[in-house]
């Protein structure tokens, strides 16, 4: 009866755990050989695949088609594989280096270096005790910088996973996941960026200027060049976005009301920044009796309320409560929204000359420029090249 519990013991350990090659379980001497020979032999230093010079690329030359060349040599030279996981490692290191990080043919490269099959669990304990963890954890890794860099996997990738780790590895599980959120995810704003945000400063500022008009359908872009004003000193372009309501809401101020250029603000499309303008006036104050009227309205009281079908409805200015647009914030009535070109206040004057001809209003008003605005060309900042120390402010404010 022992001696057969014993065996079972000692084969249930065989096959859970085929990597040991040697372990003592119950005064039972168990003792395995792993499929790969070279498992329990000491590495000689020549035979290290993974150097500091295998990525070492010069400047002007690190592509896509370089890196992938790089894999290339790594899967197709002779002899068994070595230090995989390590060269996996350091692929994902230089990867936003050779700008691959969001391509996913690079990911399927990386991935597919792990041999099909081996690290497949045979059984209940290898599947959850986590077959082979650390190459394991090594694909896990590779998934957790796609899934930080909004790269999704597809069907394909999907495979190469399951011929490697099987239905029940973890990397599996994780893959999955990301293949059901992330398209959730990416499609979730209502506010659709294209794939690949254009490099030119001017599409860049009409795609921002877009999607923040977006709050009122009724927003129109006009674009504007400086050169047309016969005293402006910039030469440059101008990207503005305002509504009727907002030209409405100009219309209406007092004259000699004070009025303000404030910016500049950053906005992010995707993981390019731009900085942003606005015209900006105080919010208008409510009259004491509004003010009573609106603390004693209960928006939840359904109790008294009337059909003008029937004949009931008899209403009074008093019972009748005007909701602000979307442009009247607590802190103030945006009246537009521009981005410039070089963000200098002369631009920010000519771009206030141009709103003058639909907006005559302007004229009587005074108009304070409270500016802390980046000096020089606007380029678009990238996320992770762009420090936000090396900005330079203007601090002092003008009046016009």
């Amino acid at each position: 009866m022992a001696v057969n519990f014993g065996l079972r013991v000692k084969r249930i350990w065989q096959k859970s755990f085929p990597q040991i090659c040697m372990y003592k379980f119950s005064g039972i001497h168990v003792r395995h050989i792993h499929k790969n020979s070279s498992y329990c032999r000491s590495k000689e230093p020549n035979q290290l695949v993974v150097t500091s010079s295998t990525f070492n690329a010069p400047e002007g030359d690190r592509n896509k088609d370089t890196f992938l060349e790089a894999v290339k040599i790594y899967t197709t030279r002779p002899g068994p594989r070595r230090s995989q996981v390590e060269f996996i490692y350091s692929a994902l290191k230089h990867m936003e280096e050779f700008g691959v990080h969001r391509d996913l043919q690079a990911y399927k490269e990386i991935i597919d270096i792990l041999p099909k099959g081996t690290y497949i669990p045979t059984n209940m304990f290898q599947a959850e005790f986590m077959h082979y963890p650390k190459q394991q954890q090594c694909i896990i890794d590779v998934l957790e910088q796609m899934e930080d860099n909004g790269v999704c996997p597809d069907a394909e990738t999907d495979a190469m996973v399951l011929n490697i780790f099987g239905r029940h590895g973890f990397p599996t599980k994780k893959l999955r996941r990301m293949t059901y959120w992330m398209p959730k995810f990416k499609n979730l704003s209502p506010w659709a960026l294209p794939e690949k945000i254009p490099t030119s400063n001017l599409e860049v500022a009409k795609l921002a200027v877009q999607r923040m008009g977006s709050v009122d359908p009724a927003t129109e872009m006009e674009i504007f060049q400086t050169s047309e004003l016969r005293d402006a000193i910039d030469d440059t372009w101008i990207v503005s976005g305002q509504s009727a309501t907002q030209r409405e809401l100009l219309a209406k101020l007092q004259e000699n009301k004070t009025v303000f250029v404030e910016g500049a603000f950053p906005i992010w499309l995707r993981r390019t920044s731009i900085n942003y303008f606005i015209l900006r006036s105080d919010p208008e104050p409510l009259s004491e009796e509004d003010q009573k009227q609106r603390a004693q309205f209960d928006y939840d009281d359904v109790s008294q309320l009337r059909s003008w079908i029937l004949g009931q409805e008899n209403l009074t200015r008093k019972d009748i409560i005007i909701e602000p647009s979307v442009h009247e914030q607590e802190d103030g009535t945006i009246l537009a929204v521009a981005v410039t070109g070089t963000c200098s206040k002369d631009s920010l004057l000519s771009w206030i000359r141009f709103l003058e001809k639909k907006n005559p209003n302007l004229a009587n008003l005074s108009i304070l420029f409270a500016t802390n605005s980046p000096l020089g060309e606007v380029i678009p900042a990238i996320e992770s090249s762009v420090p936000v120390n090396t900005v330079k402010k203007i601090t002092d404010t003008s009046d016009l």
